[in-house]
């Protein structure tokens, strides 16, 4: 797709929190937030001309590799919410991309992710065949207070669950969605720690897709803060996930 004549390097996007979003208490879920983050990014990759549609001309797509979001606090049923992102970086087949949430004003989410450029035939990473010297890139510029980093999967866990690779847990690229595995996670997560506790920030690193119909187990940290999560498959870590409570 050409590039849109309102392409510009830095996007801001607006977005109303409905209640299909929210928990009971009525707050965005940790979910639909990082769904509305990276619904934004996708929309300036497709205004940019690298989205989904753009690689899959060259059988690449855009694959989310690691993320951090800091919470100061989680918008609320009916808020409209701007949500700023911008390039960091761009080389080869690595991206990082910075997000930022405001209500009004105030700064209440700050997000950095990593994305890695994926051939989705041969499903191995390659460099970036498009264009993107358009984007201006910020390598100063910073949406979180700590860069994401590579989680401690080490520790010692315990067995959660286990569960089959569903058609609804796919998405376009024909793997887990990247936002499916906080939602397993979070489903072993005490319902009054999300809904009156809160996390004060996340990380989530992707290690390994899973497909449709593969078995995965997910185990969980025996401390309680951080709290960590991983998701494997034949043994091996697939997914890992960081709470950082308030």
């Amino acid at each position: 797709m050409p590039i849109s004549k309102d392409f510009t390097s830095i996007l801001t996007l607006d977005w109303e929190i409905n209640f299909l979003q929210c928990y009971p208490n009525g707050y965005l879920k940790y979910t639909e937030l990082c769904n509305i983050l990276q619904l934004t990014a996708a929309v300036h990759a497709e205004m940019g001309g690298i989205s989904f549609t753009d690689m899959q001309v060259h059988h690449q797509a855009w694959v989310l590799s690691r993320m951090r979001v800091e919470i100061k606090r989680l918008p609320k049923w009916r808020e409209s919410v701007t949500v700023k992102t911008w390039i960091n970086s761009l080389e080869n087949s690595r991206s990082i991309r910075c997000l930022e949430l405001y209500i009004g004003t105030e700064k209440i989410v700050g997000c950095e992710t990593y994305w890695a450029v994926f051939n989705t035939q041969t499903r191995r990473p390659e460099p970036l065949a498009l264009e993107h010297q358009h984007f201006e890139k910020y390598p100063d510029n910073k949406a979180t207070s700590i860069q994401f980093s590579k989680i401690d999967t080490t520790i010692d866990r315990t067995f959660v669950a286990e569960k089959a690779i569903l058609l609804s847990d796919l998405d376009i690229v024909n793997h887990a969605n990247s936002v499916k595995y906080l939602e397993w996670c979070l489903d072993f997560v005490e319902p009054k720690l999300l809904l009156n506790k809160g996390v004060a920030s996340f990380e989530m690193n992707y290690l390994k897709e899973v497909s449709l119909n593969e078995s995965i187990y997910i185990e969980r940290s025996t401390n309680e803060n951080p709290t960590t999560f991983t998701v494997n498959a034949t043994n091996k870590t697939c997914f890992a996930l960081q709470l950082n409570w308030k």
